[in-house]
């Protein structure tokens, strides 16, 4: 593949994550981040994470973990004085819940240079994003982001995009559905969650979904539904995949590694049917280690890789 990698664009934030004998373990970790790490496990392709980062201890740490995972920040703004945004998982058996501390994050201002951001997305392979990407942002700035990456797609970069909808993020549920249409005009392949697309535009399953964004012309969909089967869904066929059943630990992150288990084998040329196959086997491993980020290794072996 000739284009430059990987592009995932949002906010990675700092991660507390308590530990059975009450302690707290200090990590890295946001939607689009937990799909990159998952990308960059999978593949050779450079990987790099566009947002921005404050010029604080915290943010250098965190560009730090990056580097050493193999995943560059582009040509991401540096803002003097922000710092990342915070929060905590606290869990209830397997299942997890959420206190975040991300007002004033870094990453609201990634689309402050619109020509940092154009040069960060420039002659990839694949740019990510979603729907928390444009919820962290005013108006004006999800109107340049979705420009640079509408520009990146006519130059011929897949445009992957995951709606995962927080309505506590949105001023507005009409808000939310109109700035998700607009992110799917552009999209190439659409790796919704059935139960937020059922809040959010009233599908009553998940082959609605499907039929919704395959007439707004999305040409590769797959539509998961938590321990229920995936359906994907191209231009000439449908399957269910199956997800597997595991004793999950920790559910942090297992949609986004689906996301990114299913993205790298389509960069490897593989089909739908497999990448969805493959998906699940990293999401399953996801969900049996604490956090959002399972080892490079550990997904290898998920992937048969290792």
């Amino acid at each position: 593949m000739d284009r430059k990698g990987v592009a995932s664009v949002g906010e990675c934030m700092l991660e507390l994550s308590a530990r059975p004998d009450g302690a707290w373990t200090l990590g890295y970790a946001g939607d689009t981040f937990n799909t990159l790490w998952a990308i960059r496990a999978l593949t050779q392709l450079p990987c790099d994470y566009v947002s921005a980062f404050g010029d604080d201890p915290f943010s250098a740490k965190q560009t730090s973990f990056f580097a050493e995972a193999g995943i560059g920040v582009a040509a991401s703004p540096v803002i003097p004085g922000a710092r990342p945004g915070l929060y905590a998982i606290t869990l209830t058996g397997a299942e997890r819940s959420f206190t975040y501390w991300r007002s004033d994050a870094a990453a609201r201002q990634l689309a402050s240079d619109g020509g940092k951001l154009a040069k960060s997305l420039e002659d990839r392979a694949l740019v990510y994003f979603s729907g928390i990407t444009l919820a962290i942002l005013e108006p004006g700035a999800r109107s340049v982001l979705l420009a640079a990456i509408r520009a990146a797609r006519a130059a011929g970069s897949l445009v992957a995009f995951d709606p995962n909808y927080r309505p506590r993020m949105w001023l507005s549920s009409d808000e939310a559905r109109a700035t998700i249409a607009e992110a799917i005009s552009i999209t190439d392949i659409a790796l919704p969650t059935f139960p937020d697309e059922q809040a959010l535009f009233g599908d009553v399953d998940p082959e609605a979904t499907a039929e919704r964004l395959r007439r707004a012309g999305v040409r590769e969909i797959v539509v998961k539904n938590g321990a229920d089967p995936a359906l994907v869904v191209d231009r000439s066929d449908s399957y269910l995949v199956p997800a597997l059943r595991v004793d999950a630990v920790d559910t942090t992150g297992a949609g986004d590694s689906f996301n990114g288990g299913y993205l790298a084998a389509v960069l490897d040329g593989r089909s739908p049917l497999d990448s969805a196959a493959l998906a699940h086997r990293v999401a399953a491993t996801t969900v049996q280690v604490r956090g959002a980020l399972a080892p490079y290794q550990t997904l290898r072996i998920a992937a048969g890789l290792g």
